[in-house]
């Protein structure tokens, strides 16, 4: 078998690697809410939403325009709506505003919530890791989750789900990410506590914990030598399209049995819990 083509020449694909995925109306006349939909895991996800028949309002950076354009033109090819939501999550009441717009262009049914968004950036030591670094990556990757969560709950009935996006990371405690890894651990955490609050109630809320996935956001945020070290078990990383199938599944009937739980879409890497 030839060698694969090294992990850092691999640019993302425009579809986050999805080749002709075939939805069965898993998710048909319901509508979801993705967090950092304008690319990577969100915009994959977006796009088996709307194969699944779902339609969808996405979140995104203002700055992130184009990708979430994109993301909107392809999901109506599809034949869904896609409704767009330019804003900064790090401010609570964005997060109360995305919710009261969800509400608003999807007729006050909110079926599905993807907590999705997060940044990161590589630092070695904690000796250099600045305390506006620490507090800058909990306000962008953990507390909008609790927010629109908080928020968007009223608003979804039984049979409704909430996914949120963790990672590998809080489980083997990468060391160079430890500010984004910590955001990660505590998401697992709120993940398991809001499902004991509402899988009585009739909504079910799950997690994803991604290993490697080649998204633009690595390239952007790691070295030529990371990038090099940047796969898994299976010999690559993961495509964001193999995690938004992850996603689907938690979003459907089909994970009726699951709540509280986190699927390990990693790639092979073996981790307790």
């Amino acid at each position: 078998m030839p060698d694969p083509k090294p992990i850092f020449e691999q640019l993302p694909t425009g579809d986050g690697g999805m080749q002709d995925y075939k939805g069965v109306g898993k998710l048909k006349g319901r509508n979801a809410i993705i967090t950092g939909g304008d690319s990577g895991i969100g915009r994959a996800t977006a796009y088996l939403f709307a194969h699944e028949g779902a339609n969808v309002l996405i979140a995104y950076l203002p700055e992130e325009e184009k990708d979430a354009k994109e993301t909107k033109k392809r999901v109506e090819e599809i034949g869904q709506k896609c409704y767009l939501f330019p804003t900064q999550l790090q401010d609570r009441n964005n997060c109360k505003k995305l919710v009261d717009e969800a509400v608003k262009v999807f007729g006050g049914k909110i079926d599905i919530l993807f907590n999705n968004a997060a940044t990161q950036t590589v630092v070695e030591d904690i000796q250099d890791l600045s305390e506006d670094q620490w507090v800058n990556t909990f306000n962008n990757n953990m507390h909008p989750y609790f927010f629109v969560s908080k928020y968007a709950l009223p608003h979804m009935k039984p049979g409704a789900t909430i996914i949120n996006n963790t990672s590998i990371n809080a489980y083997i405690g990468r060391p160079d990410l430890l500010d984004y890894t910590s955001t990660k651990g505590a998401i697992v955490s709120f993940t398991r506590g809001l499902s004991n609050q509402y899988v009585s109630r009739g909504i079910r809320v799950n997690a994803v914990a991604p290993g490697p996935v080649w998204t633009p956001l690595i390239p952007s945020t790691m070295g030529e030598d990371k990038q090099k070290q940047f796969t898994s078990p299976m010999g690559r990383p993961i495509q964001p399209s193999e995690i938004a199938t992850c996603v689907v599944f938690l979003a459907s009937a089909e994970s009726s049995a699951l709540s509280g739980q986190v699927l390990h879409c990693n790639g092979g890497t073996i981790v307790n819990g």
